[in-house]
């Protein structure tokens, strides 16, 4: 049997090739020791999102728990990770388990773990499950039957996408937004999020809002390359003033303005922040990946808010968030990820992008508009990345030449100082930065670049591609 590892953000393999009703049965077998070990009646909450083979590998983990005595509750249908994470903690659920692979290309299928408090669960207890998991399984699943699971009362079906619906329109004045006179539109790169936009917004644009496992071949990542379709559109129908796009699992977001140029998120977070301190009033500790803008340090400093950096991935984040005494206001990510004060410690693309829609409805000013208020603060810049999807051989090389700190120059940027929090992050004269790291879920070396434009941006980053793969 293979051996299973947890990376940045859950367990993510390729469908038949390692994520096997097998080696899914093994992980849930230690998943339900770990639950019996620590609590003393376990509840449960499982779903799967719209990758396929989903509801298979739920039902399968459904039948490890319930074999194990544990009070299970099973999703009606496919749904985000953000509804497992909420559903948890309204479900006073122990643990929430949801079948997904988030952005990663239509063959790979996932295996996350979410907290009784309604956010990833904390590195040391997924190492604890991972210690756990066997060999081999240990239980035949075709001899458990689910239907007498529920006859029995072990196993109960939920609706967590009612519960999620009805939750945001307890917190966001919905009305307003769908009054408002700005035009909106959604992409949800067939992902998880399509019901939910499409039930409380039935009269925005919708796009890719089908249900199609295979996401047309395209690896369901909310970045401007995977979303021309959208971003066209909104150029020529010109009848959309803000357009919002979710991953697969509807935990990251992207958004476009009126003229469907890409807002990454590193705008986002700081025009959640903005939002957030000057018109809603709230204070409270920042907290973003290495990884994000230092643009975030320059606009928490203007507002008077503390600022805390940590390693990539959500849950680092998530462990501050829910840290006995802290008074988070925000926690996000370079990838989309982000999460705020006053809901669940998770990230939540759909929650994140109602509330922009809030922010602009409320104001009356687009998009553009609020970008050049938080630019005001922090000075205009520009972020883009590359992915270098190259071999393992010339990978390691690259991360031994920046673990030596043989990397002086990337062609003309000359490097001033170097940050390896988590990846190397090289920085030049007047704040402009390379930042080189290997993808913890993919064969992938991720680059990123910021400067005061998109152009030079990119300049920045193929100086770096052509140091790294033709230099040292």
């Amino acid at each position: 049997m293979s051996e299973i590892k947890f990376g940045t953000d859950g367990w993510r393999a390729i469908i038949a090739q390692n994520f096997t009703v097998e080696n899914v049965t093994r992980v849930a077998e230690a998943t339900a020791r770990w639950l019996l070990k620590n609590t003393s009646a376990p509840k449960v909450i499982i779903g799967h999102d719209c990758r396929f083979g989903g509801k298979l590998f739920a039902d399968t983990i459904a039948a490890v728990m319930c074999k194990n005595k544990i009070q299970t509750v099973l999703a009606t249908d496919f749904v985000s990770t953000p509804m497992i994470s909420l559903s948890t903690v309204k479900l006073k659920c122990d643990l929430g388990i949801i079948i997904t692979a988030s952005h990663n290309p239509p063959d790979y299928n996932g295996y996350k773990l979410k907290g009784s408090y309604g956010g990833p669960l904390i590195p040391a207890d997924v190492s604890e499950i991972e210690q756990m998991i066997k060999p081999a399984s240990e239980i035949d699943i075709s001899k458990i039957s689910l239907d007498d699971c529920r006859k029995s009362g072990l196993l109960e079906d939920q609706d967590l996408e009612a519960m999620y619906i009805s939750h945001v329109e307890k917190n966001f004045d919905i009305d307003l937004i769908r009054e408002s006179k700005m035009r909106w539109g959604y992409d949800a790169m067939y992902g998880a999020g399509q019901n939910v936009m499409r039930k409380l917004f039935p009269d925005i644009t919708l796009l890719h809002c089908d249900y199609n496992p295979s996401f047309k071949g395209q690896a369901p990542e909310p970045i401007h390359k995977n979303l021309t379709e959208f971003s066209e559109l909104i150029k020529t129908s010109k009848k959309i003033d803000c357009g919002l796009v979710t991953d697969g699992d509807a935990d990251r977001l992207g958004m476009y303005d009126s003229e469907g140029n890409f807002i990454d998120s590193h705008h986002i977070i700081l025009l959640l922040i903005h939002y957030l301190v000057k018109y809603k009033g709230l204070k409270g500790k920042v907290c973003t990946a290495f990884s994000t803008t230092p643009r975030v340090k320059k606009l928490c400093e203007h507002y008077g808010l503390p600022l805390e950096v940590v390693k990539i991935g959500f849950k680092w984040i998530c462990e501050i968030m829910i840290r006995q005494g802290e008074d988070v206001l925000l926690g996000g990510e370079e990838s989309g990820g982000i999460a705020i004060k006053g809901h669940i410690p998770e990230r939540d693309g759909i929650w994140m992008g109602l509330t922009i829609w809030e922010f602009m409805a409320r104001s009356g000013k687009s998009l553009r508009d609020l970008i050049q208020e938080v630019y005001e603060i922090v000075g205009p810049f520009s972020f883009e990345r590359i992915d270098l999807h190259i071999s393992d051989e010339v990978k390691q090389r690259v991360l031994s030449n920046c673990k030596a700190g043989n990397y002086k120059a990337f062609g003309k940027y000359q490097v001033k100082r170097v940050d390896d929090l988590d990846g190397y992050k090289y920085f030049f004269e007047n704040g402009d930065w390379l930042m080189i790291r290997a993808s913890g879920t993919e064969p992938v070396l991720r680059t990123y670049a910021e400067s005061n434009s998109r152009e030079q941006a990119f300049a920045i980053l193929n100086a770096g591609k052509e140091t790294l793969l033709n230099g040292i």
